[in-house]
């Protein structure tokens, strides 16, 4: 009779544990939506700046017809709906590219450098950037610790049993994205050149250089 007992209660802390298993499960997939909704509000507002910006370059540089139509090619790319996290940090990151390509451009025109709404939307696509970032660490950490939990031995076995998949990250290949980007043109053009950064991008610091021993 002892034994049966034991059995019983050996059954039922097995079914309390998966129960607790799939509720944190269930709560870690909700935050994980949860976090992506958040990134994408903050797309959908960089999206909606990036017509305008063209819209002010445009007036001032109305000859580079080629890097306008790539920013609105890759602005449309990247605002189709229905994209994975994975497939929108790859359009996201075109996106960023075409961008610095534009920033260029306004770079040559001292007079759209001190437009109060070049200045305005500069500033925002700053703001929005920096928000993107914070989004994208908060629902990358998020993804890793569902996705440990899809891997790991016992919580596999209740993720196989009711379909819980790893989550995609959002992951955004090029430097100018994952960056908040500072657009600071207040800088001489030669500066910036001289120390390879983007124009979009403030210039991180060089480590120090290893001290040479001199000779004898």
């Amino acid at each position: 009779m002892t034994a049966v007992w034991i059995l019983v209660a050996v059954v039922l802390l097995v079914a309390v544990a998966g129960v607790v298993s799939y509720n944190r499960f269930v709560s870690q997939r909700n935050l994980v939506a949860e976090s992506w909704r958040q990134i994408d509000v903050e797309l959908h507002r960089r999206h909606d700046l990036i017509p305008n910006l063209v819209q002010s370059v445009k007036g001032y540089a109305a000859h580079e017809a080629g890097v306008f139509e790539a920013v609105t090619q890759a602005r449309a790319a990247a605002a189709s709906p229905g994209s994975s996290p994975a497939a929108q940090a790859q359009q996201e990151g075109v996106l960023g590219q075409a961008l610095g390509r534009l920033f260029a451009v306004a770079e040559a025109y001292p007079e759209l450098k001190a437009s109060t709404n070049f200045l305005e939307l500069q500033r925002a696509l700053t703001e929005t950037e920096d928000r993107i970032a914070a989004g994208r660490r908060f629902y990358n950490a998020n993804v890793r610790a569902l996705n440990t939990r899809v891997e790991s031995f016992p919580s596999n076995v209740v993720a196989g049993t009711f379909g819980f998949k790893k989550a995609e990250y959002f992951e955004v290949e090029d430097v100018a994205i994952r960056s908040a980007p500072i657009v600071d043109f207040g800088q001489p053009q030669a500066d910036r050149d001289a120390r390879g950064s983007s124009p979009m991008i403030a210039p991180q610091p060089e480590p120090p250089a290893t001290p040479v021993p001199p000779t004898v």
